[in-house]
């Protein structure tokens, strides 16, 4: 059986697509990736290589935006889904990921790591 690729569901394809036609650069992509530390580690990124796809990377496009994740986060975020929601706590991306085993406030943590949209 093949696994689940990672779901980018309409209203987050919405919000990113809103997002890049802001910064008035169609193309911009959405990249998901799973870092190590938890949440208290703060990494940063190369802001040219989110405008682009990398070698190993695995793209899902929704209503013509691009969401990219690299060949590490692949594995741990198969099956899961990137959504948007609104609501009383704010607007915020939202990753439902069916291999998380525990989670906090800031992401999904699996196993010590974290997933982060950028």
């Amino acid at each position: 059986m093949k696994p689940r690729r990672s779901q980018f569901t309409d209203a987050a394809a919405r919000k990113v697509g809103d997002l890049i036609r802001g910064e008035g650069n169609p193309n911009l992509m959405l990249r998901v990736f799973v870092q190590g530390g938890g949440c208290s580690r703060a990494r940063s990124t190369d802001s040219n290589s989110m405008s682009r796809l990398q070698d190993g990377d695995t793209c899902v496009e929704n209503l013509g935006v691009k969401l990219l994740v690299d060949p590490m986060s692949v594995q741990y975020l198969t099956g899961a889904e990137i959504d948007y929601r609104e609501g009383l706590e704010g607007a915020q991306f939202v990753i439902r990921n069916p291999n998380a085993t525990t989670t906090c406030g800031c992401g999904i943590i699996i196993h010590g790591l974290t997933a982060r949209i950028e």
